[in-house]
């Protein structure tokens, strides 16, 4: 195996229309999407890294689709490294709110960071930032996410490639308040089979668990009475066909 596992907290914190917190436990995968991990036959159903579970879904491999996405957008991937955070498919289950690529030259300088966000509704939308010196970035937001929410406002994110820790930060910003933070918080593990047998049987079916936990919070938001805002359609990206 390879790759570097990352048990870690994601927290959502709601200010507005109603304050409303989560928190959320599961693991995350930090690979070479060129050299995904190679596990053991017994240990394959627990993490498949599938193209079909990223970009358009239809390109050959991730690295692909990635690239695709970025030449639709005027970079030219070309002898970068890319660096993915993202969720395995678990027993044939896969959801991913939120995978990162983080692109570096060849000598080590960084290049762009692409966030691929996917929403309960079998929708994908990605995001291609170019974070300051202190990993920050701001973009508009253009993608339904929480019913919730309209499709307007900022995010303004800070993506620092995990190294030892993992620490990732999205604010939603709207008319000048931010009413949604999201976190996610974690240490690195080795990616090893045992390191996954362990996090597997402290979190089975860790995605399916995180789909549900995002609808089971929106129902209990529902019944608070916060208003359902309609959800736009939204067209394939240029580069994700």
């Amino acid at each position: 195996m390879s790759g570097a596992l990352y048990p870690c907290t994601i927290t959502h914190v709601r200010t507005a229309p109603r304050r409303y917190a989560l928190r959320h436990r599961t693991y995350l995968w930090l690979i070479d999407p060129d050299r995904p991990p190679r596990l053991p036959a017994p240990l394959r159903p627990l993490a498949r890294f599938d193209a079909r579970d990223h970009f358009g879904g239809t390109a050959p491999t991730v690295r692909a689709g990635l690239e695709r996405f970025l030449r639709a957008r005027g970079v030219d991937l070309a002898d970068a490294s890319v660096t993915m955070l993202t969720q395995a498919r678990v027993l044939g289950h896969v959801f991913n709110p939120l995978t990162v690529y983080w692109c570096h030259r060849p000598d080590g300088t960084p290049l762009c960071v692409v966030a691929e966000v996917h929403n309960t509704y079998g929708q994908r939308h990605c995001y291609l930032l170019r974070p300051d010196s202190s990993d920050r970035a701001v973009t508009g937001k253009d993608f339904y996410v929480s019913p919730f929410f309209p499709v307007d406002g900022e995010y303004r994110m800070r993506l620092p490639p995990p190294g030892r820790r993992l620490n990732l930060t999205v604010h939603l910003e709207r008319e000048g308040i931010r009413p949604f933070t999201a976190t996610v918080r974690g240490d690195r593990r080795p990616g090893t089979p045992a390191q996954l047998v362990r996090l597997f049987l402290r979190h089975p079916f860790s995605t399916a668990v995180v789909s549900a936990a995002i609808r089971f919070h929106g129902v209990r938001l529902f019944l608070r009475r916060l208003p359902v805002q309609p959800r736009p359609s939204h067209p394939t990206q240029e580069g994700m066909q």
